[in-house]
């Protein structure tokens, strides 16, 4: 059967990640205030201000106010510090998963887990490069171009998000990444000519490495598999595997076999449509050539 998730907010590039209105982040603001509450406590046991125990973990007053708070969330290696610090016996450790997810919308964080847990991960995408690909200039852009603007702290929470999805280059053991990119994407000044070559460039390193292949999808391709649009499909370590699909705001893992059977052939022609990795390689570095 497939699971509808509710509307997403990362916009161009999010294959399946996060488009966030004000109405979706009630788990994760949740978790948020449970963990901001279970802070002030240790910190107030602890016997120290905010102040003093911003001074001591080198983030400010307003910072510290805003993780008790559960206005903000805070990054893993503050965590640690402060579990240390405070004597919290690992409870605030616990729940560094749990607080990692809520920088997702609800009905994203299943999806975010299935990603951070893949073995294996194939994308294809006809609007954006894939937020596993872009450099930090090109996530801004994007968010720069969402319609109603966003507020500075939300593009903050988005930019270190997707930031932090990145982290699975760094996995051990490595994962599968594939990805299928159409060549218009790559033609997109968004953010401007300097950021496209910046973002061109970051495409090259990411597609020498040995866990990634890297095709582009040319313009002058008769054949396109993948003309419903984009998706991407997640394989784990059991051998089972689900696909995410988004459009217009809107997205679905589809996690029934006979479907995900269907998406899977697809992505295999999509692949044999493409140009290989060596010569994707080729164009993306004729493109940098160019801009």
């Amino acid at each position: 059967m497939s699971e509808s998730t509710e509307r997403m907010d990362e916009g161009p590039g999010g294959e399946g990640e996060e488009r966030q209105s004000d109405t979706d982040t009630g788990s994760g603001s949740g978790v948020l205030r449970v963990f901001g509450r279970q802070l002030k406590r240790f910190r107030v046991r602890a016997g120290l201000e905010r102040a003093e125990f911003g001074s001591k973990t080198g983030y400010s007053v307003s910072t510290i106010a805003a993780y008790e708070q559960g206005r903000r969330v805070p990054p893993p290696r503050f965590i640690d510090q402060a579990d240390q610090m405070l004597d919290a016996s690992g409870v605030l450790q616990e729940m560094k998963d749990e607080v990692a997810r809520a920088q997702y919308p609800a009905f994203f964080q299943d999806a975010a887990r299935l990603e951070g847990e893949a073995v294996e991960l194939s994308v294809y995408a006809t609007h954006a490069v894939p937020g596993l690909l872009q450099t930090e200039e090109y996530m801004r852009a994007v968010y720069g171009m969402w319609r109603p603007l966003l507020d500075e702290e939300t593009v903050e929470q988005r930019v270190a998000a997707r930031l932090a999805r990145q982290q699975v280059f760094e996995r051990k053991p490595a994962p599968l990444l594939n990805f299928v990119i159409d060549e218009a994407v790559l033609r997109r000044p968004f953010g401007g000519w300097s950021v496209l070559r910046g973002q061109l460039e970051q495409l090259l390193l990411v597609g020498a490495l040995r866990n990634v292949e890297l095709q582009i999808m040319t313009l002058d391709q008769e054949d396109n598999a993948g003309a419903d649009g984009p998706f991407t499909l997640l394989s784990r370590s059991g051998g089972d595997q689900v696909a995410y699909l988004e459009t217009q705001g809107r997205s679905t893992i589809v996690s029934d076999v006979r479907e995900v059977r269907g998406i899977a052939s697809r992505y295999g022609i999509l692949r044999g449509q493409a140009l290989n990795p060596r010569k994707s390689q080729d164009l993306i570095e004729k493109l940098l050539g160019e801009v």
